[in-house]
């Protein structure tokens, strides 16, 4: 199906390192796995953009997982109409960018995994957990694989993660799994929470600290408020805010403005 959204660049949402299951598959067409669903995704132009997909997937699933409800256009306006030269042309450079509604227990394993690790290395271990633990599932032909669930990672032992480049974190991903499916840490109870308290919530399982709980908190949770500081935010603020950035200004989108400055600086200064 063929939609019209403004604000919308799938090629921008890709490569904003929020997720890692979406992938190029040519001809501005991206395929992605989350929720145990497959979709592929087109951009035709600047504003329109065809789902292939079932169509009650697109309405019980896609149309929120894209954040497609959200006013990104008030955003665009209150940046443009501020003073922060930075961030206009950043919001120029990646207007399209949107924050997407990713599944809690996937944000957490992704961003551990994330730690001190390239995109597309993040990208590989998924794949190589999804495949070896997910189960398999085709859609129009296509095979893929969904994300194993906590209380299946919870019954593997240390050596059953092996080859799988996970590195040291093997152990916060089994810790975490297990921590998850015993019921210490309730996910569901999480998504209720504010974002200060789900953020103290989540530096309770193995492996998250203060820039991972930010990121699921904003990632897999929609508290589009969190802000979180990576090395390309930390670039940012010293280089254009004097080493500080005051949040309250753009408070309420904070999220936002963050994936804007990270998508800006990491493409300005690539590496």
């Amino acid at each position: 199906m063929i939609k019209n959204i403004v604000h919308f660049n799938v090629q921008q949402i890709a490569d904003s390192g929020q997720c890692f299951r979406m992938n190029n598959i040519g001809n501005n067409s991206y395929s992605l796995v989350a929720f145990n669903k497959y979709l592929e995704i087109e951009q035709l132009d600047k504003n329109q953009v065809v789902f292939r997909c079932e169509d009650e997937d697109f309405e019980t699933l896609w149309a929120d997982y894209f954040d497609l409800n959200y006013d990104y256009g008030n955003v665009v306006h209150s940046i443009h109409n501020s003073e922060d030269d930075f961030l206009k042309k950043a919001v120029e450079y990646g207007e399209g960018i949107r924050i997407l509604k990713q599944d809690l227990w996937e944000t957490i394993v992704s961003f551990i995994i994330s730690q001190r690790k390239s995109i597309p290395a993040i990208k590989s271990t998924i794949e190589k957990l999804c495949m070896k633990f997910g189960e398999k599932k085709s859609f129009e032909g296509k095979v893929y694989y969904t994300f194993p669930s906590p209380e299946v990672i919870a019954e593997q032992s240390m050596e059953g993660l092996q080859g799988l480049a996970l590195g040291y974190r093997d152990k916060y991903i089994l810790n975490t799994a297990k921590t998850i499916a015993n019921g210490e840490v309730n996910l569901e109870l999480i998504k209720q929470m504010s974002r200060e308290d789900a953020i103290l919530e989540l530096k309770k399982l193995s492996g998250v600290g203060e820039k991972v709980a930010n990121c699921v908190a904003l990632y897999g949770m929609h508290k589009i408020d969190a802000f979180p500081v990576d090395v390309w935010i930390k670039r940012v603020v010293d280089t254009y805010y004097g080493g500080f950035f005051d949040t309250n200004t753009y408070k309420g989108f904070n999220g936002i403005v963050q994936q804007y400055m990270f998508y800006y600086m990491k493409n300005k200064y690539k590496s």
